[in-house]
């Protein structure tokens, strides 16, 4: 009997040890977007009433992107991440590379409630976003209507500031030396094209300054430290809005993207994660962040109910679509190691 109580409470002690090793490794609901006044559009739109109709925590944390990012984090076992908002070719990479979990379509109404660029096996658009040219309309007497102006140091003497890191730059590069927006790719695709964009930032490299965290560019030119800067359109309205600043963005010449939602492999909130981004993409939800933030809406009946006078700002407006393009998802992903170990070396030159 002694024994069979031995065992007993062996049990029980073990039982409790375990318990207490799940709720140790049981986290809340961990959401991760780009930050800055975008995320806080998203703290007040899907963060906070999807934790309030759930009554559980969510948590969120910002990141600079990267996949290898992503790739660490589910290599080493249960990420601590759970949804995550990506760009285009982490989206591509990650679903090939089994790194996302498969989404459930039914409970997001369906692949067809969405514009086509926004939908895939384990991810879902968020927003369609553009980079563009952005100034301060306060401190500029002529605005730059172009990015051959962009690389005009002596129209518009001073710093200008890109994204660090071949893509965008090239593209702006090739268009600054008189390339079309339509025919950018075409001539990236070759050899001479590549060489021709690196020269063309050449041009430039004295006047440079290079931002990383989509927060940084609005940052430099508020401080005076850029005339110019490269910058996410949606930035550009949210902190004229939030700090009162006349920054304006520049559409010809810009590039647009979707972003989507996905859900990490290995993550135990996927259930939970699954349900946020189903809240997060409902038409009643979604067209609310236009708000707040100038971003194109994926959801079709959201964007259908964007008042005229906010969707005249997004990227998704036909005006604003003229001589924007398209992001080539393909041949970043075909080419971003290579170019970006090229970009790093003409850097330290």
């Amino acid at each position: 009997m002694r024994f069979r109580h031995l065992l007993l409470a062996s049990g029980i002690a073990l039982g409790t040890a375990l318990a207490g090793v799940a709720s140790a490794s049981a986290r809340d609901l961990t959401v991760v977007s780009w930050g800055g006044n975008y995320q806080d559009a998203q703290r007040k739109i899907y963060f906070k009433p999807f934790s309030e109709k759930t009554g559980k925590p969510v948590l969120d944390e910002a990141w600079d992107g990267g996949i290898g990012v992503l790739q660490a984090k589910v290599k080493a076992g249960t990420p601590n991440w759970d949804a995550v908002q990506v760009e285009a070719e982490e989206l591509a990479i990650g679903c090939a590379d089994g790194i996302y979990e498969p989404l459930d379509w039914s409970k997001l109404g369906g692949k067809d409630k969405f514009i086509d660029s926004a939908v895939s096996d384990c991810g879902v658009g968020a927003i369609v976003w553009s980079t563009q040219l952005a100034y301060d309309s306060d401190k500029l007497k002529e605005a730059p209507k172009s990015w051959a102006d962009f690389w005009d140091t002596k129209k518009f003497p001073g710093k200008r500031a890109l994204r660090r890191g071949p893509k965008y730059a090239l593209e702006f590069a090739l268009m600054a030396d008189g390339v079309a927006p339509k025919d950018v790719y075409t001539v990236l695709r070759t050899p001479e094209g590549v060489d021709r964009a690196f020269k063309k930032l050449g041009e430039i490299k004295g006047d440079m300054v290079w931002w990383e965290s989509g927060a940084q560019p609005l940052q430099l030119l508020k401080s005076g430290q850029v005339v110019m800067t490269s910058a996410y359109n949606g930035r550009i309205t949210g902190i004229n809005k939030t700090e009162g600043t006349h920054f304006k963005g520049v559409w010809p010449g810009s590039i647009y993207a979707v972003d989507s939602w996905v859900i990490l492999k290995g993550s135990p909130n996927k259930d939970a994660a699954m349900d946020f981004i189903a809240f997060a993409s409902l038409p009643e939800n979604q067209s609310k962040l236009p708000q707040d933030i100038a971003y194109g809406l994926p959801s079709k009946a959201a964007a259908a109910a964007v008042p005229a006078d906010l969707a005249v700002d997004l990227p998704t407006s036909p005006a604003n679509m003229t001589d924007s393009v398209s992001i080539d998802t393909e041949f970043w992903n075909d080419n971003i190691e290579d170019l970006t170990k090229r970009f790093n070396a003409w850097l330290g030159q």
